[in-house]
């Protein structure tokens, strides 16, 4: 255990000189059993690069279901008989009523999410009427989740407003196939840069517990940090019913807290945001997250599941002294 302390203190060192963690330093870190110390350490260094801040975001699922895509994981697939309500693109006033909603929740930005593999002309169109609304009317930060983007659109959302757009790889290049037949990984990495180039913050992560390895939990940590993202959610599988994935049982508790505490020490600077799956597995205690590394949430719901009220969320983050950013 002395060793794992002064092997963790020594990873702190070279995060903190700008040095970058080496992927056999990253697979020892996480294999660690001090998972303690791990986490303060990692907290410490969210702390040092983030100005003790927390990244509060609220987003809206503005259309739902239908998508041609087969990610195994997600019940919004056309391929799976899932349950979950199915709507095309919601009407301007009802997007424009929930923006508000999240601003009056006290969340620092808004993301507007569709399940698309891209929009049609015409609903980008209206989408991005949408936008030039909310930024008229309503200081909040607006974020995106459209699918593949051309450099085109990624310069329009760019020009009417646009903070931050998403696009996560999911999970490691080598276990893609086994997510995902209808795209490449490349694909999601192509529109990632797309993002960057027209000088939108790029918001890409992923999700664990899909019968990946730890090793590819951490291929995919460093195919993210390559993309030099600006915000990395890190979700644990909530398997849905009718999905390929509805057997799988994600991680455990402390998986998930060495996981978001190891990604701390190979991202340093972006919001490592704790997102769908938190309040399955921590039940509760999901502040141990904001604790270990993290430093964003996701407040109010997810795209096909439930969430915590805002107003807990906040009160979390008031109670463990940190500052909502």
């Amino acid at each position: 255990m002395a060793d794992d302390i002064e092997f963790i203190a020594e990873m702190e060192n070279k995060v903190n000189s700008g040095t970058e963690i080496l992927l056999q330093e990253a697979q020892r870190l996480l294999s660690t059993t001090d998972v303690q110390i791990l986490a303060e350490t990692a907290n410490r260094i969210a702390r040092k690069f983030s100005k003790d801040q927390i990244d509060v975001e609220m987003l809206l699922n503005a259309k739902s279901g239908s998508c041609p895509e087969d990610c195994s994981f997600c019940a919004q697939s056309s391929f799976y008989e899932s349950k979950i309500i199915k709507y095309p693109l919601l009407k301007k006033e009802m997007i424009l009523g929930r923006a508000q909603k999240a601003k009056e929740s006290g969340a620092n930005s808004f993301c507007l999410v569709c399940a698309y593999r891209s929009p049609p002309e015409n609903d980008f169109n209206y989408i991005c009427d949408i936008i030039r609304c909310i930024k008229k009317y309503l200081e909040i930060d607006v974020n995106v989740s459209l699918g593949f983007m051309t450099k085109e659109r990624a310069k329009h959302l760019k020009m009417i407003g646009v903070k931050r757009y998403n696009h996560n790889l999911e999970t490691s290049e080598t276990y893609f196939s086994q997510i995902c037949r209808t795209h490449d990984f490349s694909d999601r990495v192509n529109t990632a840069r797309i993002v960057k180039e027209a000088g939108l913050e790029l918001c890409c992560g992923g999700i664990i517990g899909m019968g990946e390895t730890t090793d590819q939990r951490l291929e995919l940590a460093y195919s993210i940090r390559d993309l030099s993202p600006d915000e990395v959610p890190i979700n644990i599988l909530i398997p849905k019913p009718g999905t390929p994935f509805e057997s799988l049982h994600g991680v455990s508790p402390i998986d998930a807290i060495k996981t978001i505490a190891v990604w701390r020490f190979l991202m340093p600077t972006p919001v490592i945001k704790i997102a769908a799956g938190r309040e399955a597995y921590f039940r509760g205690d999901d502040n141990l997250a904001l604790m270990a590394g993290a430093n964003g949430i996701i407040t109010g719901g997810y795209l096909t599941t439930n969430g915590n009220e805002p107003s807990r969320d906040l009160q979390m983050i008031q109670d463990i002294g940190i500052n909502q950013g």
